[in-house]
């Protein structure tokens, strides 16, 4: 078994390291979060005053953080991870950040001499609870191999994707898709009410019709449908509306980078854009299905 640093122990990195404790792993670990860090020294994770110092000794680090700005941050400068782990230690990013900062990242770490891999992941904290990530793993095939096993304890499927940033590129395509087929799935949940067809009945049409898609069966806007859905109670966050508009302007942003037109992408970010401009950004993103139906209290 290995040591590991984690850097970053959110609602993410939180239960994915439990994951890795399970598998006998020792796991090092620093988060920015006081609360995040006790969370994690009692799930058996050694909390470290830096991350440098979570650093010593660890043969793998993983960085879970929100956006590309906090990848760069903690892997550059003189306290950052190129310049204090060890040499030979294995790199993985599972972050969600924008293509751009992630081929940095891929630079600056050939440059210092490490293996690297962009391996972000789908699944949401359900998903890192149980261990059934997907993995999205971009970069050199040898890295990527190597690093195989310390994902997947944390994962129901370890996709390679192909060269360095593509983990990144089919991270952000997926999430445009789930997002769209959210508001799709809210407009139709929305518009079978009206129409007088009970909830549970239409569901149990659409997950077996060409209408299904994740959405549909893990996130049903209406309380007492799916068992997961965040309409349940209240929308609780299992992903918020801040993280969703953060993906969708990453999707947004390489759309413009390639020339390629993403209608009902900005249509989606719109929505969401609408929702947390409102104060609303800590709910779970299916929230929109209030501005479907007219009931958002902005």
């Amino acid at each position: 078994m290995s040591t590991i640093a984690w850097i970053g122990l959110g609602h993410m990195g939180l239960p994915m390291t439990k994951n890795l404790l399970r598998a006998g792993h020792a796991v090092r670990g620093f988060d920015l979060s006081e609360p995040a860090m006790h969370a994690s020294a009692e799930a058996g994770v050694t909390t470290c005053a830096s991350a440098a110092e979570a650093l010593d000794g660890a043969e793998v680090v993983f960085t879970m953080l929100p956006k590309g700005e906090h990848s760069l941050a903690a892997y550059g400068g003189d306290e950052g991870i190129f310049a204090t782990a060890a040499p030979g230690t294995l790199l993985i990013d599972s972050s969600t950040i924008d293509v751009a900062s992630c081929q940095q990242l891929h630079d600056r770490a050939k440059e210092a001499g490490f293996e690297f891999v962009d391996a972000p992941v789908s699944g949401g904290i359900a998903g890192a609870e149980k261990g059934t990530l997907a993995f999205m793993v971009g970069g050199e095939a040898a890295a990527v191999e190597r690093a195989r096993p310390f994902i997947e304890p944390m994962a129901g499927n370890v996709i390679a994707t192909g060269a360095p940033t593509t983990g990144q590129a089919a991270k952000i395509c997926n999430n445009l898709m789930l997002f769209i087929n959210m508001v799709s799935t809210s407009e139709a949940a929305v518009l079978a009410d009206r129409l007088g067809l009970d909830h549970s009945v239409f569901y149990s049409i659409a997950k077996v019709s060409s209408g299904d898609s994740w959405p549909l069966r893990t996130w049903y806007p209406y309380p007492g449908v799916v068992e997961t859905s965040p309409a349940n109670d209240d929308f609780a966050p299992t992903f918020t509306a801040d993280l969703a508009l953060k993906d969708i302007n990453l999707a947004l942003a390489a759309g413009e980078d390639t020339d390629t037109e993403l209608t009902l992408g900005t249509i989606v970010k719109d929505m969401l854009k609408q929702v947390s401009d409102a104060g609303s950004g800590g709910k779970d993103c299916s929230i929109v299905k209030k501005l479907v139906d007219g009931s958002f209290d902005a």
